[in-house]
């Protein structure tokens, strides 16, 4: 807790119940007037070129930046298991950020088709 925070409690808990509950009252309020914050997420990749050396975790990031418009969650399985075919099976990086940059290009042409 933060020291404002601490001090709006002790502030707060010094009213009387009536008092608390016109100051609650003030919060909701000013809570209303405030205009909700969504950062706009954009309908086209972004630009990221692939370097020339590259892990395949940080291709999995820079994938990520690159399709911010992706469901991270629905990608997840196949991802993991790129993933996994790469750490546990040996398959060469590159080969595995190729398939990679291919699941995100299909799903987002997928959800081009959708939208």
């Amino acid at each position: 807790m933060t020291a404002d925070e601490r001090r709006l409690l002790r502030l707060y808990r010094a009213l009387s119940p009536v008092r608390q509950e016109g100051l609650l009252d003030y919060a909701e309020f000013l809570l209303s007037r405030v205009q909700p914050e969504t950062p706009e997420v954009p309908s086209e990749p972004l630009a990221i070129p692939r370097p020339a050396q590259e892990s395949v975790v940080k291709a999995i990031k820079r994938l990520r930046a690159t399709y911010p418009m992706l469901d991270r969650a629905k990608i997840l399985h196949e991802t993991s298991g790129l993933m996994m075919q790469h750490l546990a099976h040996g398959k060469p990086a590159p080969e595995v950020i190729d398939e990679l940059e291919a699941l995100f290009l299909r799903h987002f042409e997928a959800l081009q088709s959708a939208g």
